[in-house]
């Protein structure tokens, strides 16, 4: 008897521990969520107005337009320099890798403000890049690099190289070396062998990167918010301007929604096309 009571304590401590964490998260985020839906059809009046606003053609629509427009770039340059660095740090020689080691852990170090608002002072107009090339004689006015698209791209991939660099190199790490040096022995060129071999076979760490930084790119708030100047307005700078300065939180709650509803499209339709498979290499 006193064994069965404590195998029946057992279980429901382990069941206790097991409900723990779905209701953590049901009353985290869950209930939150629930009450900006609530905002969203009920400010200032209830009804759909603030999606229609949102999906009629208007500012709203523009800078949802825009902010998927900067989020694919920056995505599109982050993969590409990421997979770079991922390349010679897994393949290449021991100091070689150290270095990058280096290159890709210091930005963890360094906050992101800092980070923003060095690219601010080194791409303004009377920053370092322009008051460099004008002193070499290479311009004669400033090229127009501080807050625009072009700064927030800037300021995006250098934030977001470190963190498509993981999962690229975690499966580029899996790739069996016999196989290279097998294509190699057969008679193919370095350039054929990574084009039809490692190219391949570390495509779902590409996948699984692009993904990963497209989402975050298209939550981004700081970086755009200082480098754009208020004249690049992505949605996450529009709804903190909705819900804290002009206070229309209807709105705000609206564009929250859509946006999680948007970020929700992108993880599962790319779920749906690659397979869970090319997420975990």
């Amino acid at each position: 008897m006193a064994g069965a009571s404590r195998t029946g304590n057992d279980s429901l401590g382990i069941q206790a521990l097991l409900w723990t964490l779905p209701v953590l998260l049901l009353a985290l985020y869950v209930v939150p969520f629930a009450g900006v839906v609530s905002w969203s059809v009920t400010q200032p009046e209830i009804g759909f107005a603030q999606y229609w606003r949102i999906l009629s053609g208007g500012d709203m629509t523009n800078v949802f337009l825009r902010t998927l427009r900067i989020a694919v770039i920056s995505t599109t340059i982050t993969v590409l320099v990421g997979y770079c660095l991922s390349y010679y740090w897994v393949m290449g020689s021991r100091l070689r890798q150290t270095i990058l080691e280096v290159c890709i852990f210091i930005p963890f170090w360094i906050s992101v403000l800092v980070r923003a608002f060095g690219w601010l002072i080194i791409l303004r107009d009377n920053g370092m890049a322009n008051s460099f090339l004008m002193a070499a004689h290479v311009i004669t006015e400033p090229l127009g690099t501080g807050r625009n698209e072009f700064a927030v791209i800037v300021g995006m991939v250098h934030f977001m190289v470190p963190f498509s660099v993981f999962p690229m190199a975690t499966v580029m790490r899996k790739i069996d070396r016999r196989i290279l040096l097998a294509a190699h022995g057969l008679g193919a060129d370095p350039a054929t062998v990574f084009r039809k071999i490692f190219l391949p076979l570390s495509m779902p760490g590409v996948f699984a990167a692009f993904v990963m930084v497209l989402v975050f790119s298209v939550g981004f708030f700081v970086t755009p918010a200082i480098l754009g100047g208020g004249r690049v307005v992505m949605v996450a700078e529009a709804v903190f301007v909705q819900m804290f300065q002009t206070t229309n939180w209807g709105l705000g709650a609206a564009m929250s929604v859509v946006l999680l509803l948007l970020i929700g499209a992108i993880v599962g339709l790319a779920y749906r096309l690659l397979g869970v498979r090319s997420f975990v290499g």
